[in-house]
């Protein structure tokens, strides 16, 4: 790319590819190609092993889950820490519920990111890729969950967040934390099969479950979805989310924010533009081979 081009990008990205990026998110989100994990927070004895599992997988900080009184306070994921296990006191007792990225279906961050460094895979998992990223943080603005952690304090700064282990995913392995779990709290699988036994199960045990799956139709519906026997608010979800995907707020916010914060944006876009004219990130594919039906035999 010449001076020309760079210069031309860097208009094009303040006058129209941030603000008015064209959306372009999955519409069939219950396709059986999509994946993602049924936490049935019924099931979950708050023992923090996918805590640990998660860590030891992504080389992060290991969290001393006997003596370091986590569960004194609700805790948000960090840069640190890609998702926490919190506890809730509820009319029906205590209930441990598991934090991480949701992976959005139709994910408010990569369609906010001007350089599709927060890139939404084939499958639905949502992942980061550094040599993309110009720091504009516009994915952390746009996240209804705010799961996007940046890392202020490092020289060379990186967005953290879950990724669904998609590199284990690659290799035909099931999420870290999942095969951690000892309870089968956590079950991996495509969308459709796990909708299909988050509503059995709501219908064999009407009692044990509130009628409801957070995430089915949430902001367009999540990767991550949810059961519970207590109403999601008393567990510190959001319930004022509604059933729009939230691409379409972050377009009208984009639309609203003042042109001016776009200048360093576009400029570091440009650069990203220049990097990357020589080289391209292939695709990678996997394939599920894991046999859900077997899991609600256990029930």
């Amino acid at each position: 790319m010449d001076r020309r081009g760079f210069l031309k990008t860097s208009v094009l990205v303040g006058g129209t590819a941030i603000a008015g990026k064209k959306l372009n998110a999955q519409e069939n989100q219950n396709s059986a190609e999509f994946v993602g994990i049924l936490v049935d927070t019924t099931r979950c004895i708050g023992c923090r092993a996918c805590e640990v599992a998660c860590a030891e997988e992504h080389d992060m900080f290991v969290p001393d889950v006997v003596n370091d009184g986590a569960f004194e306070q609700v805790r948000k994921t960090s840069e640190k820490q890609w998702t926490v296990v919190n506890k809730f006191e509820t009319e029906k007792g205590d209930v441990f519920v598991k934090k991480q990225c949701m992976h959005c279906y139709q994910a408010a961050c990569a369609i906010a990111c001007p350089t599709e460094a927060m890139k939404q895979t084939d499958h639905g998992p949502v992942i980061w890729r550094g040599n993309k990223c110009i720091g504009c943080r516009f994915c952390m603005v746009s996240c209804p969950f705010e799961m996007p952690k940046f890392e202020y304090d490092e020289w060379n700064p990186k967005l953290q967040k879950c990724t669904m282990c998609f590199e284990r995913l690659e290799e035909g392995q099931k999420p870290a934390c999942v095969s951690a779990c000892p309870t089968d709290a956590l079950m991996f699988g495509t969308r459709v099969k796990n909708l299909e036994i988050a509503r059995h199960r709501i219908y064999s045990y009407p009692d044990q479950y509130v009628h409801h799956i957070y995430g089915e139709h949430e902001v367009g519906g999540t990767g991550y979805i949810y059961l519970s026997a207590v109403p999601f608010d008393q567990i510190g979800f959001r319930t004022d989310l509604g059933k729009k995907a939230y691409p379409e707020y972050t377009k009208e916010f984009l639309y609203a924010v003042p042109m001016i914060l776009f200048g360093v944006p576009a400029f570091l876009l440009g650069l990203n533009a220049l990097a990357d004219a020589s080289r391209s990130v292939p695709e990678s594919e996997f394939t599920l081979e894991f046999d859900v039906d077997k899991e609600e035999k256990k029930r």
